[in-house]
């Protein structure tokens, strides 16, 4: 079992749904650690080094837009392998193919078909780090080290 941090971003439609508290519940309740949290409006600039390996691609502008049009909450989630602990809660990048019981699969549903065929961003309402590599660039990115607290729970011996 590994320790790790990982970086995740409720977008601007799990905002603009209230999914925030829902979001930050399911996470805690499988005993994960949120030891970053922020709200931020971000502007292309910062958008565009989140979406960097995306740059060139057709779909690339429309991340930068979706990003872009409202405030989205960021975090750094520590805990027990949480990389692929978080991927699992959250669910399938396409929210139609997201089991029951994953954020993506109880509150999205949108196909890549749908909104390609709507001409717009597939809105899946969060973010998590896909590797060991994309969660430290992405907590850099979005995160001061001071920025990140250190601090134990009462029950981390029985989770961690």
């Amino acid at each position: 079992m590994t320790v790790q941090r990982t970086f995740v971003l409720i977008k601007p439609d799990g905002v603009y749904r209230g999914l925030i508290g829902e979001i930050i519940k399911r996470f805690e309740q499988r005993g994960l650690k949120i030891v970053g949290l922020k709200m931020v409006w971000v502007d292309e600039e910062h958008a565009g080094k989140h979406y960097e390996e995306h740059k060139g691609k057709p779909f690339y502008q429309g991340l930068i837009d979706y990003l872009t049009e409202g405030p989205v909450v960021a975090m750094v989630i520590e805990g027990a392998n949480a990389i692929e602990n978080v991927r699992k809660i959250v669910g399938s990048t396409e929210p139609k193919k997201s089991l029951p019981g994953t954020i993506r699969g109880d509150f999205a549903h949108i196909s890549y078909e749908r909104a390609d065929s709507v001409g717009k961003p597939l809105k899946n309402l969060i973010h998590a780090s896909d590797s060991p590599e994309s969660a430290e660039r992405e907590i850099k990115l979005w995160f001061k080290e001071e920025e990140i607290h250190s601090y134990k729970l009462p029950y981390e011996e029985h989770v961690f």
